[in-house]
């Protein structure tokens, strides 16, 4: 049986948000949750689901906890029992073939890294995160892991990302897009225009650059970028997602008749809202390093941990990992 090792601490509202997820999760698919964490705690939380919560799921005691104002190579270091670094552990060991966190993003990263060491041919990890467009959902990397970038680095993330849209999003041949200031291929800094010239001489399906307008347009599943520009994109998006929907509420409650009109379109708003919500996709992937690794907001919700752990499900089931290292190596022979 699959199993997948889940950060019960990680989260802003963690234990009881992961664990909820982490039981809905079990109930609809075939695998075993290990739930990591202070033992008491989650104990505490599984008590609400009764005999029926227990099924496929194990607590496994980490008594401590890295903070989200620690710096995370130093917690790492102090908490040899800190719940994230049990869990990639536990994955490093092959009890389990994935890892889900909501935590301290660093730490989640480091701690992946450190137990699981990086893929062949690959120089640094990268967060890829799915992000809704006019047309299907696209993959956004890096959101995070890796600041400072080199050219041949952005290449290695294009590779990558496109084997998530094909496992992840059924997309055949993926369009890889590079976030730049321009279209033109002498446009932006050092970093972007080297790295356009080698993803032209790349077997990727480069079509150009991608302006910060077009993001969302749907003209590249896969859009690339430095984790210093990505995690920027990312926390912007989050930002005027909420703003929109806080200023449709405040028109909608304005009048009677923009009342009487949201009652007639809120099917077509909750259509809206389920596709701009970050919980529908669940979490981000971390790529380049050699094991399943699955990055949750912070404020993630039952529902956004039980779609990341489904996530982990399917990556898992789908050899994943496999699939990025020979593509990986077939991009180095050519």
């Amino acid at each position: 049986m699959i199993r997948i090792a889940v950060d019960a601490m990680g989260g802003d509202h963690s234990p009881d948000t992961m664990v909820d997820g982490a039981v809905a999760a079990a109930r609809h698919l075939d695998a075993e949750i290990l739930l990591v964490g202070a033992a008491d705690r989650v104990e505490a939380a599984l008590v609400p689901h009764g005999h029926a919560g227990r099924q496929r799921v194990r607590v496994i005691d980490a008594p401590d906890v890295v903070e989200m104002t620690e710096a995370p190579a130093a917690a790492l270091r102090r908490k040899p029992r800190a719940s994230i670094r049990v869990a990639a552990e536990c994955v490093a060991r092959g009890d389990a073939v994935a890892l889900v966190s909501a935590g301290h993003t660093g730490a989640s990263v480091m701690a992946s890294y450190s137990a699981f060491g990086t893929l062949a041919g690959v120089d640094r990890p990268a967060l890829a995160t799915t992000i809704p467009t006019r047309r299907t959902p696209a993959v956004l990397l890096d959101a995070g892991a890796s600041v400072e970038c080199r050219p041949q680095h952005l290449v290695q993330f294009a590779i990558m990302g496109g084997v998530f849209a094909r496992v992840g999003l059924g997309v055949t041949r993926p369009r890889i897009g590079l976030l730049s200031i321009g279209e033109e291929a002498n446009k932006g800094n050092e970093l972007t225009r080297e790295a356009h010239r080698l993803l032209k001489q790349s077997p990727v399906h480069f079509v150009g650059n991608v302006e910060g307008r077009e993001i969302y347009s749907g003209v590249a599943d896969v859009i690339v970028c430095d984790g210093f520009t990505g995690n920027i994109v990312l926390k912007t998006s989050e930002g005027l997602v909420e703003t929109v929907e806080s200023l449709l509420g405040d028109e909608l409650q304005g009048t009677f008749s923009s009342q009487v009109g949201y009652l007639l379109a809120r099917r077509a708003f909750r259509r809206f809202r389920r596709r701009v919500d970050y919980s529908e996709y669940g979490g981000a992937l971390l790529l380049g390093v050699a094991g399943l690794s699955i990055v949750c907001h912070g404020r993630s919700s039952a529902k956004a941990v039980r779609n990341a752990i489904a996530m982990a499900y399917r990556f898992a089931t789908d050899d994943f990992i496999h699939r990025v290292e020979r593509e990986i190596a077939s991009a180095a022979a050519s």
